[in-house]
C-alpha cells in the first residue's frame, strides 16, 4: 500500500515529467563534461587510454560520495531541513564555474601522474561534478513521496538519467565538438549547470509542497519493511563492481590490442550506458532470459576464436565480438542487480552501494592492477567473475560444479611441467581448448563449473600466447602495456633472422635487427630509404654541429642518425620507454650510436616550451599513443611553437602515418594558414629489405627555398601537400576527429 501523500492542487507540472527532465538534465550534463575536461587535459599528459580509465576512476569516486550525501541527506534529515542544506549546497557551488584548469598545472615527468590527475580533478571539477552526481539518487528519493501513482517504483527514473548519459556521450563527438570549441563549450556547460540548479530547486519545491501537511518525521517513517539483509548488499556489491571494472579493462584491451581507433572508448561506455537503461526499463523481465541463454551461447564462439585463435579472426569482427560478450555479461549483472532492488525506503542505499562497487572497480583497474599485472589480466578476470554471478550459483550440488574444470587444470599442469617439448604440441593444445570452450556451453545452468572452466581455459590461453609471441620482456605503466619480442623473419636472402620488436599493446614502435652488419640500421619508420632517411641524406653533411630533438623514442632507431659533434635531445612521455630504449640488453641504437643524448621525460609540448627560442635546426615529431598522434601536438599552436624552436632555416619533420585518419589534411590547413612551405612523402618500399615499411613523412619550413634540395632529390618522391577546403583549422580551442576521418 502507497502510504506517501496525494499530490496537491498547486502542482503545476506533472512531478514525472518535471523530474524526468531533472534527472535526464543532470546526466547530460554530466557526460558532457567528462569528455570535454579530457580534451582540457590532454595538452598535459597525452591521448593514452590510462587518462580516460584514471579520470573514470575520479568521476567514479565523485559519484559515491554524491550517492552518500544523498543518502544521508534523505534518510537522516526532514524534508525541510534537506531542502535547506541542498540549496546551500547548489548555491556555493556556482563559484567554481566556469570550469577550468588550475593556473600553472603540470605534470610530474619523473614518476607516474595518476595522484596528479586526481588532484587536478578534485581542483577544477570537484564540486560541479559532486553536486550533479547527487541528483540521481536524491530526487528519485523524493519523487517517491510525491504521491504520484508511479511513486511506489521511481527506479524506472534511473532509465531517464542514463538515457541522458547516453545521448550526451553520442552528442559530444559527434555533434558538440565539430561545432564548439573548448571555450564556448565551458561557457554553454556552466549556463546548463546553472539551469539544472534551476530545475532541482523546482523539484524541491514540488517535494516540499507534497509534504506541507505532514510533519517531517513521516518523510522519515519506517514503513515496516525488512531491511535488505547484509548478504544481500555484498550481492549488489559483486554484480556492480564486475561491470565497472569490466568497461575499463576492455577499454584498455580493445585500445591497445585489438584497434587503436580513435574515440573508440566511447562504444563499450555507450552499450554500458544501454544496459541500465533496459534493465530499469519496462522491457526488462522479457530481456532477461533471452540474455542469460544468449550470455554462454556467445561466450563459446567469443573464447574460441577471440582469444583462442584471434588471429583466423579480421580485427573489426574480432572486435565486435569482445563488445557483444561484454554486452551481454554487463547485460545480466545489471539485470540482476535491476531484479534485486530493494523497496524505496531503502533507494538511496541501494544507489550507495552501487556507487561504492562502481568506484572499486575503477580503483582496482587503475590502482590496482597495473602494479600486480605487466598486462590487461583484469579483462579475462572480470570475464569470469561475470559469469560466476550468473543466477542460480548455489542450485542444486553447486560444491560440485567446479570438478571437471578442476581435473582439465591438473591435467594441463601435469602436461606443462613434464614436457620438455611443449612448443611442439602449441597447435595441439590450442585445438584441445577450442574444443574445451564448446564444451563450457554444457555447463551453463552451472555457474560455478561454468566460470571456472572458463577461467582454465583462459589461463592456458595466455600462458599460450606468451609463449607464441616469442616475448622476453614485458611490463605495464600508466601509458600501456610495453613488451619486447624476438621474431623470426626471413632476411633480404630468404634465410631466418631474428630481429627484436617493441611494441606498445599490439602497435609497433620500433624494431632492431641483431645481426652485426645490421644491428645499427634504422629501420620501421625510420629506414635509410624511407622519407626520414632522405632527410639526413640531403641535409645532414651541411652542418656537423645540429641541434635535433626527436619527439617520441621508441627504440632508439633515430639516435643512429647521428654524428659527433651533434647535440640530440630525445622527448618521451613514458619513463618505460627511456627504461627500455636505454638497456641493451633489449636495444642497442642509443649504447652503440648516441650514448650522450639526452632524455627528457615530459609532455613535448610542456618540454618544448622551457627550450630556448631558435636553438633547434632540425625538430623530428613522432609522438604516437598506440597508432594515435595526441591531438594537442597537431594544432596550430602546436607548429608555432615548434617554429618558435627552431632556426630561421630550420626544418620540421612530422610523421603522419595513420590507418584511420587524414592528418595530412591538417597539416595542409596549418601550412597554407601559417604561409609555410612544406612537402609530403607517402613512402612505399620498393624492395623486400626487412623492416622497411610504408610510412608517411611532412617536411615544414619557413620558405619554400629551404625545401629544393628535397624536392629536386632522387632518393624519392616528394610532392606539395593536397589543398584542402571546408576544413576548420584546428586550434587548442578546437580539433575534430571525425573530419579527418578516412
Amino acid at each position: 500500500m502507497n502510504n506517501t501523500p496525494q499530490p496537491t492542487a498547486k502542482s503545476l507540472i506533472s512531478p514525472v515529467i518535471l523530474f524526468a527532465a531533472t534527472l535526464f538534465s543532470s546526466a547530460t550534463l554530466m557526460f558532457v563534461l567528462q569528455p570535454m575536461f579530457g580534451k582540457l587535459l590532454l595538452p598535459l599528459l597525452g591521448g593514452t587510454p590510462a587518462v580516460w580509465n584514471t579520470c573514470m576512476v575520479f568521476y567514479q569516486t565523485l559519484l559515491f560520495l554524491g550517492y552518500l550525501y544523498a543518502h544521508w541527506l534523505s534518510s537522516r534529515l526532514g524534508s525541510q531541513r534537506q531542502i535547506q542544506i541542498h540549496t546551500a549546497l547548489l548555491i556555493f557551488s556556482v563559484i567554481a564555474l566556469p570550469v577550468a584548469l588550475p593556473e600553472n598545472a603540470a605534470p610530474p615527468t619523473d614518476g607516474d601522474p595518476t595522484l596528479w590527475l586526481v588532484w587536478t580533478l578534485f581542483l577544477a571539477i570537484g564540486l560541479p561534478f559532486f553536486v550533479v552526481s547527487t541528483t540521481a539518487p536524491l530526487l528519485q528519493k523524493w519523487f517517491s513521496h510525491s504521491g504520484h501513482h508511479s511513486s511506489d517504483d521511481p527506479y524506472y527514473l534511473y532509465a531517464a538519467s542514463n538515457a541522458g548519459s547516453l545521448l550526451a556521450l553520442l552528442s559530444y563527438p559527434f555533434l558538440i565538438e565539430p561545432n564548439l570549441g573548448l571555450a564556448n563549450q565551458r561557457l554553454i556547460w556552466s549556463g546548463g549547470y546553472i539551469g539544472l540548479c534551476a530545475l532541482i530547486l523546482v523539484c524541491a519545491v514540488s517535494f516540499w509542497r507534497s509534504q506541507a501537511d505532514n510533519a517531517d518525521d513521516e518523510v522519515l517513517s519506517d514503513t515496516g519493511i525488512e531491511p535488505p539483509s547484509t548478504l544481500e548488499q555484498l550481492r549488489w556489491l559483486a554484480l556492480a563492481f564486475v561491470p565497472s571494472s569490466l568497461l575499463l579493462g576492455l577499454t584498455q584491451f580493445i585500445s591497445t590490442d585489438i584497434a587503436a581507433v580513435p574515440l573508440l572508448w566511447i562504444v563499450p561506455l555507450t552499450l554500458y550506458l544501454l544496459t541500465f537503461i533496459l534493465v530499469f526499463s519496462t522491457w526488462a523481465e522479457r530481456i532477461r532470459p533471452w540474455m542469460l541463454a544468449a550470455q554462454p551461447a556467445v561466450l563459446t564462439v567469443f573464447i574460441a576464436y577471440s582469444f583462442i585463435n584471434p588471429a583466423t579472426l579480421p580485427y573489426w569482427l574480432d572486435l565486435i565480438l569482445h563488445l557483444l560478450a561484454f554486452l551481454l555479461a554487463v547485460m545480466v549483472c545489471h539485470g540482476e542487480l535491476a531484479k534485486s532492488r530493494p523497496h524505496p525506503q531503502y533507494l538511496t542505499r541501494f544507489y550507495l552501494v552501487m556507487s561504492f562497487a562502481g568506484m572499486l572497480g575503477g580503483l582496482f583497474n587503475t590502482f590496482v592492477a597495473p602494479f600486480i599485472f605487466n598486462a590487461v589480466y583484469e579483462y579475462p578476470i572480470m570475464i569470469v567473475s561475470a559469469l560466476l554471478l550468473r543466477p542460480g550459483f548455489f542450485n542444486g550440488k553447486w560444491f560440485l560444479q567446479p570438478i571437471f574444470p578442476v581435473l582439465v587444470l591438473i591435467t594441463g599442469l601435469t602436461i606443462y611441467f613434464t614436457t620438455e617439448q611443449l612448443f611442439d604440441y602449441l597447435d595441439l593444445i590450442g585445438g584441445a581448448l577450442i574444443l574445451l570452450a564448446g564444451v563450457s556451453y554444457s555447463l551453463r545452468h552451472s555457474p560455478i563449473g561454468l566460470g571456472v572452466l572458463t577461467g582454465v581455459i583462459l589461463l592456458f590461453t595466455l600462458g599460450l600466447h606468451s609463449m607464441a609471441s616469442n616475448t622476453i620482456y614485458q611490463k605495464r605503466s600508466f601509458f600501456g602495456v610495453m613488451s619486447v619480442r624476438d621474431t623470426v623473419i626471413p632476411d633480404e636472402n630468404q634465410r631466418p633472422e631474428t630481429v627484436r620488436e617493441l611494441y606498445h599493446g599490439t602497435t609497433k614502435h620500433g624494431a632492431q635487427r641483431l645481426t652485426a652488419a645490421n644491428v645499427t640500421t634504422p629501420l620501421t619508420y625510420y629506414s635509410r630509404p624511407g622519407p626520414i632517411g632522405q632527410v639526413f641524406a640531403e641535409f645532414d653533411g651541411e652542418n656537423q654541429h645540429w641541434h635535433i630533438g626527436a619527439v617520441g623514442l621508441g627504440a632508439g632507431a633515430l639516435a643512429c642518425y647521428a654524428k659527433e659533434g651533434q647535440l640530440w635531445k630525445f622527448y618521451e612521455i613514458d619513463p618505460l620507454v627511456v627504461e627500455v630504449a636505454q638497456n641493451p640488453a633489449w636495444f642497442t641504437y642509443l649504447s652503440r650510436c648516441n650514448k650522450h643524448a639526452e632524455m627528457i621525460v615530459g609532455d613535448a609540448r610542456q618540454s618544448l616550451l622551457k627550450e630556448a627560442d631558435g636553438s633547434f635546426d632540425l625538430l623530428i615529431m613522432d609522438a604516437f599513443s598506440s597508432d594515435a598522434v595526441p591531438t594537442h601536438l597537431l594544432t596550430r599552436e602546436a607548429l608555432q611553437l615548434y617554429f618558435s624552436k627552431l632556426k630561421d632555416n630550420g626544418l620540421l619533420a612530422f610523421h603522419i602515418t595513420n590507418r584511420h585518419l587524414a592528418l595530412k589534411k591538417v597539416m595542409a590547413d596549418h601550412v597554407n594558414q601559417l604561409h609555410l612551405a612544406a612537402l609530403l612523402q607517402e613512402f612505399k618500399p620498393e624492395t623486400d629489405v626487412p623492416l622497411v615499411v610504408a610510412t608517411d613523412w611532412v617536411v615544414i619550413a619557413k620558405q619554400p627555398e629551404r625545401l629544393q634540395r628535397l624536392q629536386q632529390s632522387r632518393l624519392g618522391h616528394w610532392q606539395k601537400l593536397p589543398l584542402t577546403f571546408g576544413l576548420q583549422p584546428w586550434t587548442d580551442d578546437f580539433t575534430h576527429i571525425i573530419g579527418i576521418w578516412k
